[in-house]
């Protein structure tokens, strides 16, 4: 089956779920550390996707101490056993970012990532000013500081991205001279 049509279904529910018990909020606010989680820790990838070592109650545990203590909203404790009693602990982290696209665009946010050689505010701000006179959403960035673009800067906005990085240049000029010469000989 699509995973892309799991996760989306699972995160709908969620979603729904959550708009019901008010608690969207609160969830929306756990949801992105788990996410965390999932990603720097591969042991707790392997660990929820081991049916046999791990019971369901050890999974939610681990859950709940990637929260740091904080304790899991009981829509996501709920959610989280649904989950893993269906089987579908490996598209977590796909239900989990869905689940944020869903709640970020409910509420007229939108997510974008600016990627850059060195920090730069002024650009940083003058990119949100722009991004939010032309789509009339709030915009919250995310950056990242990546000294190998050389100078310049990435900006990725839902499924479009603008590379005006000095590494980005450098590497079409090569292409553009590797291809050049390779019909003069």
């Amino acid at each position: 089956m699509n995973t892309g049509i799991i996760s989306s279904r699972y995160a709908k529910a969620l979603f729904e779920y959550t708009e019901l018990t008010g608690g969207t909020e609160a969830v929306a606010a756990q949801v992105p550390v788990l996410v965390q989680a999932l990603s720097k820790v591969p042991e707790l990838q392997r660990a929820l996707e081991d049916p046999v070592a791990v019971s369901t109650g050890e999974k939610i545990s681990l859950f709940a101490a990637a929260l740091g203590g904080a304790g899991l909203r009981p829509e996501l404790e709920r959610f989280l056993r649904l989950v893993i009693k269906g089987g579908r602990e490996g598209e977590l982290r796909l239900i989990f970012q869905d689940y944020l696209t869903r709640y970020y665009r409910s509420r007229g946010i939108r997510m974008c990532r600016l990627i850059t050689a060195v920090e730069s505010e002024d650009l940083k701000e003058r990119l949100v000013a722009l991004m939010s006179r032309v789509t009339g959403d709030n915009i919250v960035v995310e950056t990242l500081v990546r000294p190998d673009l050389i100078g310049g800067f990435i900006f990725e906005i839902d499924d479009y991205m603008v590379d005006a990085s000095v590494s980005r240049q450098i590497e079409t000029i090569r292409h553009q001279f590797i291809e050049k010469n390779r019909r003069v000989v």
